[in-house]
């Protein structure tokens, strides 16, 4: 099993001195800093559109370069902080996601605001693995468990404050105040940044530019082509496909090719490995079967929380028909279940085994899908819809803050960089690609049941089923469906289709909650997989778990680290 031992004693088996919390404030407040921008500009929709003249898709692919960008160059961003200093790097990352924000704000064309939001998710690639790693530097032991799930925790408390504070601004004193707000903690953080000490650099390091390429085609490919699931088809072309090859739907091919890819990528980090060379991202972070297990864990919880994020205020919004805003303020409960969840699940790692934490919490995100799927109705008044939301918000809250603790736990210091690029890596990947086929298979499901009601409803004529393109079904409120079939039908033809259309929907809802449980079970499989006692701080060495087999061409003898340059730690006058 992987041993803790201390940074200036590995003999020792001594407590070590708690350290200051300034860093993690640091550190919380710049994830808060960079996950706000995000959700403020969701939030800011309706007068972005209004202010630039644009449609809302503009704003939604502002969005997406945005994530794009951050995911396709975040494991080149930690070597970047490796080479050259965690702490300079971070600080002139936060310096330019500031002056993004200040172009946010700004804004005068949907270009503009696209460059601004896309430089600003290059620069996160930056942001995140120094945030990892200055928590791998400064705490050990029970603080590092509690410094993880406060940074966990960052993520959602940004949402809950884009939501009040974003949507306060655009009501009030115009949302581009949102983005001012931003520019005003970057400097904040940026001044904060000089009071954390000095990382090392290690000047000897070279750069995998290669890797680094490879990597990012195999990201944006994924990327693109799980996203474009729901609007290109799943695998038939839809008329909102750029193109197709021979009728198939360009989603599949870009997922399939972003496999191919990344099989590439992986291979590549082998060669190097054996070579001896420099790699953009070390295999050791994922060298054994519980590492691989818990990245797994994370991957499947990230997918299923986000795909029943965008679940829940489609239900909110369609079935329920509220507002946006009363959407944002309904789920409320659940965003914050998850701060509480993420911030003090490191209060059960003395009692409790990563495994058997893993586990149960996946048993409670199932149940709580459960519990969903079967009491949604029309009335968001019910207690079992509420409980059920802080049920499934404090077992995702729990999973996400303990898989990223044991993978960090599980990795030698030096590897930080690569831990917190590898978390934030997988966050994007199974985000994007939870919405994306929990959008494909509700609206697949949903096409199934408007044909099976309307064929059920003998008021429901066949020139109707036939005029009305079933398989291009989306979700829509009464009032829009009336809308579209005003001069198709009236009477008890309209009233009847109505009626379908209000089960359907409700019932292809129900189906993808009830699946997201039965993918929350599977993962039970890797939870049981993971360490089955908690490590107490960051190894020195790697040692591998006596019930692991080391993969051999990621065995740590074949692929040697990069020793930081030893010098003075600097303390901030």
């Amino acid at each position: 099993m992987r041993r803790g031992r201390s940074v200036t004693d590995p003999g020792s088996t001594e407590t070590l001195p708690k350290t200051s919390w300034l860093p993690l404030i640091v550190v919380v407040l710049t994830q808060i800093q960079a996950s706000f921008a995000v959700n403020a500009l969701t939030v800011s929709m309706a007068g972005i559109t209004s202010d630039l003249d644009t449609p809302a898709t503009s704003v939604g692919i502002a969005i997406t370069a945005g994530t794009f960008a951050m995911a396709a160059f975040i494991l080149l961003g930690a070597k970047v902080g490796s080479r050259f200093g965690t702490r300079g790097v971070f600080q002139i990352a936060v310096a330019v996601h500031g002056l993004a924000m200040l172009g946010v704000a700004l804004s005068v064309s949907p270009a503009m605001l696209f460059i601004a939001q896309a430089s600003s998710g290059a620069v996160i690639a930056l942001i995140a693995p120094a945030l990892t790693v200055f928590i791998a530097t400064n705490y050990h032991g029970e603080q590092q468990g509690k410094a993880i799930g406060l940074l966990a925790a960052a993520i959602p408390a940004a949402g809950v404050l884009a939501l009040l504070v974003a949507g306060t601004f655009a009501t009030t004193i115009g949302w581009r105040w949102s983005f001012i707000l931003m520019v005003a903690l970057a400097v904040v953080n940026l001044l904060l940044s000089f009071l954390v000490k000095k990382v090392p650099a290690q000047p000897g390091l070279t750069i995998d530019w290669t890797g680094a390429l490879i990597a990012a085609v195999a990201v944006i490919l994924l990327s693109f082509g799980f996203s474009g699931l729901a609007t290109w088809g799943v695998w038939l072309a839809t008329p909102q496909a750029p193109f197709d090859v021979l009728g198939i739907s360009p989603a599949p091919l870009l997922v399939i090719a972003g496999l191919v890819v990344g099989q590439v990528f992986f291979s590549w980090l082998r060669r190097r490995a054996r070579e001896g060379g420099p790699r953009i991202f070390d295999l050791r972070v994922l060298a054994t079967g519980s590492e691989r297990a818990v990245t797994a864990c994370m991957a499947t919880m990230l997918f299923v929380g986000t795909a029943a994020n965008f679940l829940i205020p489609l239900y909110i919004q369609v079935v329920q028909g509220r507002s946006s805003i009363e959407t944002s303020f309904s789920i409320i409960p659940y965003t914050l279940s998850i701060f509480l969840a993420s911030t003090f699940v490191a209060y059960l790692y003395g009692r409790f085994t990563p495994r058997v934490l893993a586990t149960a919490g996946f048993i409670v995100v199932a149940s709580a899908l459960t519990l969903l799927a079967f009491t949604v109705r029309g009335e968001w008044s019910q207690g079992f819809v509420v409980s059920g939301l802080i049920l499934l918000g404090l077992g995702q809250g729990a999973i996400v803050a303990l898989v990223f603790n044991t993978l960090l736990s599980a990795a030698p210091k030096q590897l930080a960089g690569d831990v917190g690029a590898w978390r934030g890596l997988v966050h994007n990947l199974s985000g994007s690609v939870g919405i994306a086929v929990a959008s494909a298979f509700a609206v697949g499901t949903l096409s199934t049941m408007l044909l099976v009601g309307a064929q059920e409803h003998p008021e429901i004529s066949d020139e109707l089923i036939a005029q009305v393109n079933i398989n291009e079904a989306n979700f829509l409120t009464n009032e829009q469906l009336a809308a579209i079939l005003a001069d198709r039908a009236s009477g008890p033809e309209l009233d009847a289709a109505l009626a379908v259309n209000a089960e359907a929907r409700l019932q292809s809802l129900q189906i993808s909650l009830l699946g997201l449980a039965a993918f929350s079970l599977l993962a039970i499989v890797p939870a049981t997989r993971m360490p089955g006692r908690r490590e107490g701080d960051l190894p020195e060495k790697l040692e591998p778990d006596d019930d692991d087999e080391i993969d051999p061409v990621v065995d740590p003898t074949l692929d040697p680290v990069v020793e930081p340059v030893v010098e003075p730690v600097v303390e901030p006058t």
